[in-house]
């Protein structure tokens, strides 16, 4: 086969470093733009991203030529630096070191999309620990709760 055809949609889950809430109303906006941006470089498509003050959630596609873990390596890496290259005293902001990945299928990314676009209405039921293990479960992924948000 001369071609590559993929279809790799992802619901990536990761939060600021210590889950310190950083990602205020002045910096939200342009760090997702800044993020889709970057996405966008990487051949990757963003199909839906918001953030509360501290996580991020992300649906997306993915490049072939990219690995999940080098994907979110450049993504988390080059925010960060951005924050603190653009906001002088967000000397704090940083991501922690984890994520969570989530394969989407096709006939399901309405709801993902619609879930991730009303992540305030979720949040004013549940925290962001509840949400994370709600997530792992509904995805059937093994985890040690000791490990999740040390």
């Amino acid at each position: 086969m001369s071609h590559t055809y993929t279809n790799l949609l992802s619901h990536v889950v990761f939060s600021t470093k210590d889950r310190r809430p950083l990602i205020d109303a002045e910096i939200k906006p342009r760090l997702l733009g800044y993020i889709n941006g970057i996405v966008n470089e990487s051949g990757g498509k963003v199909l839906s991203l918001n953030s509360m003050a501290d996580h991020l959630h992300m649906l997306w596609e993915s490049p072939p030529k990219l690995s999940m873990s080098d994907a979110m390596r450049i993504v988390k890496t080059n925010s960060s630096r951005w924050v603190h290259e653009t906001w002088g005293l967000q000397k704090a902001f940083g991501w922690q070191t984890g994520y969570a990945s989530f394969s989407v299928s096709r006939s399901n990314l309405a709801a993902v999309a619609n879930y991730i676009e009303t992540q305030e209405a979720h949040h004013r039921k549940r925290t962001f620990e509840e949400e994370f293990v709600e997530l792992l479960v509904r995805h059937g992924v093994d985890y040690d709760s000791r490990f999740v948000f040390g």
